[in-house]
């Protein structure tokens, strides 16, 4: 781990442009993808990426944010802010998951989620919390990867892992810095100093006990490198995989559950390894 550069160097990376996505993470990592589509509600939502794959030949489900490539993608995804159509997508995958026995890979890139009138009207606050709900009680394996942004419970709603692994310069936090410096200062323009006090890097996560591991990145960021990244991240989703897939599924809700419970505790700190 990397300490030469600042949590706002740190955002910065995790916001480029060029920084790998869950599209990308799925053709790297994962084979036969199959993606679904819909909530079986209203429509699709295609700022969340979701389907049944191999890994290893393995079948897993992945689902991740998606916030697109070109200017038309990134206005139909909203820049990877999800509406309750995709949180309901996400629910119907982890439901197929549970019901077929499937371990559920997430991976979170997103500022938060969509903030428009119509996703507020569409029941966006009920969609994030029966998300966390039902993620919560799967008796699958959870493993969540956040590979860039992870804002606010439009984050946490895929982020309810057994075990959660973070991107050596991906953040997670509960608002971005220009939110947390606008309400705590009424300017939004010392974002930079409130990135050195939120404990938004994967260092900072890691010591509070709200992620599990750090995935190295290249030098000048996963975007230089993809191959760099999956070569490390693929041993990890390996080893924890093979290790979640031996527990009891009940086991398995519970461990969530107290993880969650206890996290930045100093309960959890002393429980680590």
């Amino acid at each position: 781990m990397r300490n030469n550069l600042t949590p706002a160097q740190r955002v910065a990376l995790a916001r480029h442009q060029d920084r790998p996505g869950t599209a990308d993470f799925i053709d790297a990592l994962f084979t036969d993808f199959f993606e679904q589509r819909g909530d079986r509600l209203c429509q699709d939502d295609g700022s969340i990426l979701g389907g049944v794959a191999l890994f290893h030949g393995r079948p897993v489900t992945v689902i991740g944010h998606r916030k697109g490539r070109t200017l038309e993608e990134h206005l139909a995804y909203h820049f990877g802010m999800p509406s309750p159509e995709g949180y309901r997508k996400a629910q119907r995958l982890m439901l197929q998951a549970e019901k077929f026995g499937r371990p559920v890979i997430t991976f979170i890139d997103t500022p938060g989620a969509y903030p428009g009138l119509e996703a507020e009207a569409r029941g966006q606050g009920e969609a994030i919390a029966r998300t966390l709900a039902i993620s919560s009680a799967l008796t699958v394996p959870v493993i969540s990867v956040v590979t860039g942004e992870g804002g606010s419970g439009g984050a946490l709603a895929l982020g309810v892992g057994n075990k959660v692994l973070m991107l050596e310069n991906a953040v997670y936090s509960v608002l971005s810095p220009e939110g947390f410096a606008a309400i705590l200062w009424k300017d939004s323009s010392r974002s930079d100093e409130a990135c050195d006090v939120m404990k938004l890097t994967a260092a900072d996560l890691l010591e509070l006990g709200v992620i599990d591991e750090i995935i190295p990145e290249p030098e000048a960021g996963a975007h230089t490198d993809l191959r760099a990244v999956c070569r490390a991240l693929d041993p990890v989703l390996t080893r924890e995989l093979n290790a979640l897939c031996k527990q009891n599924g009940q086991a398995l809700a519970a461990a969530r559950y107290k993880k969650f419970r206890l996290m930045g505790s100093n309960a959890l700190r002393k429980e680590r390894p």
